[in-house]
């Protein structure tokens, strides 16, 4: 028996609003699209891809962390070659920086639905 990651699921309100800034943000491709569901996937391969499904009551997390606030459960890591281009590259597209940064070469963000994702360099 083998298991395969297949997606990471992000819950919003607006599936198809959050899809369209990660697939620009990503350059991956659609392949999946309603009102309720968009799933996306790297033109290289098939799986593992990234779907958004519709939580109309989804609550952004607290940064950083706070005792008694709503939690980050889970974040994107995305690997870049510019970490300033970049950063500025998802700004342009709708993420905002946030003001704490826990480290200098990894910038943390929020996607325009307030998912906390971050840009890093490769290691040297």
């Amino acid at each position: 028996m083998t298991t395969t990651l297949a997606a990471f699921v992000l819950d919003t309100p607006d599936p198809p609003a959050l899809a369209d800034f990660y697939r620009a943000l990503l350059a991956w491709e659609e392949v999946e699209r309603d009102s309720e569901w968009v799933r996306l996937r790297d033109p290289e391969r098939e799986r593992p891809g990234l779907s958004f499904q519709r939580e109309a009551i989804h609550v952004t997390p607290v940064w950083p962390p706070e005792p008694g606030t709503q939690q980050m459960q889970a974040h994107l890591d995305l690997q870049v070659d510019d970490l300033d281009g970049e950063t500025a590259r998802a700004c342009a597209l709708g993420a905002t920086l946030e003001e704490y940064q826990p480290q200098e070469d990894v910038r943390v963000l929020r996607d325009p639905h307030g998912h906390l994702f971050c840009l890093f360099l490769p290691a040297a």
